[in-house]
């Protein structure tokens, strides 16, 4: 029998807690399976509604499903001999490449009443959307009601030829990008995209069903299931939830930065003179920092001769562009500059089942920055011409490149940075990269750009200026001719419908159709924080890019070639002062000297005067004294001297020498 379970281990919080975690997550993944299930369950019934309407009819053509008109929500719609046929159109036609004319599959259904097109119209528009390779599948024909046997496609090697999808706000353009970027990566071919506010990171989650969307889909011929794609986050700079993606600022270069920074043609060309002076004296431009303190260094005592060297560039030009970096770094931007540098070509991986990663750059926490976040998938694009081989025309695209809100990119944009820009555009197609730009109206995007576009998805467009209403003729007139009035239609539009012309396998333009457009299999709203937070965590490319890395650079080189000059110019400041202390001693002591000399000498010449003038008194009082003071006498001097010896010794002389008788 098992020993009890310890009474500290059953209260222990930590347990408690992962148990408690762990059912949560039970229940999660058991209320999913369960909606999954459900969801094929109604697409099994409505494909066998689709079935039983078929061989009810015997393979006739009845009337056209009853579907809601454009502007009308969708209902549910009977079943019918016309959604027997699209339902096995849109099987062929998913499954199998294969062409199927419009000879050999059921004549679509009659116009309706008040249709645009007419029956021939229809047929044309059929013919020039069947294509012979692997296509991608846009939608069914509107014609008054969806014609599901006009299925609108564009073939996979053309979507190396760039394409625009427009739209006024909230029309389905996301919607249409989270379609096309499914059926990309379906089929193998990689999908890089911005996530401009957060809800295409759905395709990483299975969409959810409803019967309204299934009416939807139904009636456009659509076998909808839900289904998830392989994803990766990233984020610029680590700011949001994903795999950091920086750049350093050698590798941005200084006609992106200088579209970032805002600067004038003359500032924008001398930014180029700095980026060559560090390139040629070996320093590395990792960060703002270093390109701070390169303008530092050029602009300081030490570096004016240099920066006259340079030519062209002014104190007072280095100074604005100094300027501008400190508020641009100051904003937060710096984060996005730095090392490790990532590799362009970790966006274009594939999954272990042949799938196409689909790539979302989380830029919420940064859509304050418009510029910077256009600008460096700009950088990315430029990258990515950079880097991959030539391969002409292949079969599909290596990668397809999604940019959203594009008329961020164009904004305030120099002449040369707009020649970069179609330069790129038109040459990238033989790298395999397909670039479809996302914006609101096609006058956002320069007309040498949209020259190179080959498809085009126009949602719908609003007039309600005549700034409007001149764009929105502006737009009509780019379109091939066709049996619609586009000015109306393109007003009359509902969210989820385009007019759509692509580019055939031959390289023509195919007829101009009003489509309706697939709904994604995907979630159509983002996916949870957690899921989106674990599948970061669980990315290889974490280990690789997570951790930032500050190498040696410009900014260390310029600091110690700076403390090298200062600790120089100390050494020389101090040996300088040192040299004046000294001569200032010299100065003073040979002054001390000279005092003591004289000093000495007027002592010397005093002291020779005294002692002459000693000498003279001296001679002077020669034999004379002037003082009572006698010098003391020995005995024998005064008994010679006194009185009385000299009278004895008188008379003894006189009498020896006879001299008594005088």
């Amino acid at each position: 029998m098992p020993a009890p379970e310890s009474d500290s281990t059953a209260s222990d919080p930590a347990v408690a807690a992962a148990e408690a975690e762990l059912a949560r997550l039970r229940a999660e993944a058991e209320a999913a399976e369960a909606q999954l299930k459900a969801a094929q369950a109604k697409a099994a019934l409505a494909a066998a509604e689709a079935e039983a309407a078929k061989a009810r009819a015997g393979g006739g053509v009845g009337a056209a499903a009853s579907v809601p008109a454009p502007d009308a929500p969708p209902a549910p719609v009977p079943a019918s001999s016309d959604e027997g046929r699209g339902a096995a159109a849109e099987k062929t036609t998913a499954a199998d490449p294969q062409p199927v004319s419009p000879e050999q599959s059921a004549a679509p259904a009659e116009p309706v009443d008040g249709a645009p097109l007419d029956a021939g119209e229809v047929a044309a528009i059929v013919k020039g959307y069947t294509f012979e390779a692997a296509t991608l599948d846009l939608g069914a024909l509107v014609n008054g009601e969806p014609v599901a046997e006009a299925q609108i496609r564009i073939p996979l090697g053309m979507m190396n030829r760039h394409g625009l999808v427009a739209g006024a706000t909230g029309t389905g353009k996301t919607r249409t990008l989270q379609g096309l970027a499914e059926q990309l990566a379906a089929k193998g071919v990689p999908v890089f995209a911005a996530d401009i506010k957060g809800d295409l990171s759905g395709v990483a989650t299975p969409g959810e069903s409803n019967e309204k969307l299934l009416a939807r889909t139904r009636a456009i011929g659509q076998d909808w299931k839900p289904e998830a794609s392989v994803t990766e986050y990233f984020a610029l700079g680590g700011v949001g939830k994903g795999v950091p993606v920086r750049a350093t600022v050698s590798g941005f270069g200084p006609l992106l930065l200088s579209k970032v920074l805002g600067l004038n043609a003359t500032q924008e060309s001398s930014l180029g003179l700095v980026f060559h002076y560090a390139d040629a004296n070996g320093l590395a431009l990792v960060d703002l920092s270093d390109l701070r303190a390169v303008l530092t260094h050029l602009t300081s005592d030490e570096g004016k001769a240099e920066l006259k060297e340079l030519g062209g560039l002014s104190a007072a030009t280095a100074g604005v562009i100094l300027r501008e970096l400190i508020t641009f770094a100051d904003a937060g931007a710096d984060v996005f500059f730095g090392e490790p540098e990532f590799a362009v070509t970790d966006f274009i991986r594939t999954a272990p089942d042949g799938r196409g990663y689909i790539s979302l750059l989380e830029v919420p926490g940064v859509i304050d920055k418009p510029a910077l976040f256009s600008t460096f998938l700009m950088y990315l694009l430029a990258e990515l011409f950079e880097i991959l081989p030539e391969v002409g025309d292949a079969d599909k695209p290596k990668l397809v490149f999604f940019f959203d809100e594009a008329h961020l990119l164009f904004k305030d944009a120099s002449k040369d940075f707009l020649a970069a820009i179609t330069q790129t555009v038109r040459l990238i197609r033989s790298k395999g990269v397909g670039v479809f730009f996302v914006t609101q109206t096609p006058k956002d995007v320069p007309s040498d750009v949209l020259a190179q576009l080959g498809s085009r998805v126009q949602h719908a467009l609003r007039a309600f200026t005549p700034d409007d209403a001149k764009a929105l003729r502006a737009t009509v007139g780019t379109y091939p001719k066709s049996g619609y009035d586009l000015e109306r239609v393109l007003q009359e539009l509902g969210t989820g419908e385009a007019i759509v012309t692509v580019m055939s396998e031959k390289g023509a333009p195919t007829p101009v159709a009003w489509t309706r457009l697939r709904a994604p299999q995907g979630l159509m709203s983002p996916t949870p924080d957690p899921a989106i937070e674990a599948a970061v965590k669980a990315s290889p490319l974490l280990a690789k890019y997570g951790t930032p890395i500050d190498r040696e650079s410009a900014r260390e080189i310029l600091t110690a070639k700076m403390k090298a000059a200062d600790d120089a110019a100390a050494a020389e400041d101090a040996a300088l002062a040192k040299a004046k202390a000294d001569a200032e001693y010299a100065k003073q002591k040979a002054a001390i000297d000279k005092q003591q000399a004289a000093a000495d000498k007027a002592a010397a010449a005093a002291e020779k005067k005294a002692q002459q003038e000693y000498e003279r008194l001296l001679k002077k009082t020669a034999g004379t004294t002037r003082t009572s003071r006698s010098a003391q006498k020995s005995p024998i001097e005064q008994i010679l001297n006194s009185k009385s010896t000299q009278t004895i010794l008188g008379g003894v002389i006189r009498g020896i020498f006879g001299t008594g008788r005088r």
